[in-house]
């Protein structure tokens, strides 16, 4: 009996249980938090977009019954009409609005443009990429610039926010983004509102604690960058990293 032809013949007085009742493991948001989206079924996923059940059918149960109205195949349910979806028993106009949705989300991902992420390989680069965020400031800043291995940026993100002469870095929190980021490789950039462009002892001390981290998780640590409004330093250049 497939799934379809089970809700039909389901009574209403049937005690069922709903997926809040299930072993935390299998519930398909939670299963999604603790395995990642790759580990939930196609059912799973859709009762996710569909949200609640209804007093007979469990989420599951109504995405398991749309899979089956086109044929188990995503790409048969992406070509549906709003109606046609709204005739699956426990679906009603908002859930069928949020399943099209879903469904052209993907199809505009599919047409978008992957965005050009930016090469940081060089220092020149770097200090391009940051004087306009930077050449204003009053105050230092501290920024992470995350990598994949090719130099391409994945993400630049202000760790830290100081005073006129010097800014507080935590490490702990720098490796955390680059690991949750999948970063491998990444570069350090602070300014120095001044125009000073050489290292302080504290600068110096810093670049090395970062490194040892770095190298303790397998990253590579590209450069710390000093900025300016004209000029910039580089450890790299400067072979002291």
């Amino acid at each position: 009996m497939n799934t379809a032809t089970a809700l039909k013949t389901n009574t209403a007085d049937t005690v069922k249980m709903t997926i809040r009742q299930w072993a935390t493991e299998d519930r398909p948001s939670e299963k999604l938090q603790m395995y990642g989206v790759q580990a939930l079924s196609d059912a799973e996923l859709l009762s996710i977009v569909i949200g609640s059940g209804t007093n007979r059918y469990t989420a599951v149960d109504i995405a398991q019954s749309i899979l089956d109205k086109f044929d188990r195949n995503l790409n048969s349910l992406g070509k549906a009409r709003f109606d046609e979806i709204k005739e699956v028993e426990g679906v009603g106009t908002y859930t069928s609005c949020r399943i099209m949705a879903a469904v052209e989300l993907g199809r505009r991902r599919q047409l978008a443009t992957a965005e050009l992420r930016p090469d940081m390989g060089t220092a020149t680069r770097i200090y391009e990429y940051m004087r306009p965020r930077m050449m204003d400031l009053q105050t230092e800043q501290f920024y992470i610039l995350l990598m994949n291995q090719n130099f391409r940026l994945i993400k630049a993100e202000c760790i830290s926010t100081g005073g006129i002469t010097e800014v507080s870095v935590d490490v702990r929190i720098i490796m955390r983004e680059a690991v949750l980021n999948n970063a491998t490789v990444m570069a350090i950039c602070h300014n120095h509102p001044s125009g000073s462009i050489h290292p302080s002892k504290v600068d110096d001390t810093l670049t090395q604690s970062v490194k040892r981290a770095c190298e303790t998780l397998r990253i590579h640590l590209n450069d710390h960058v000093i900025v300016t409004d004209g000029c910039y330093y580089s450890y790299s250049e400067a072979g002291k990293i």
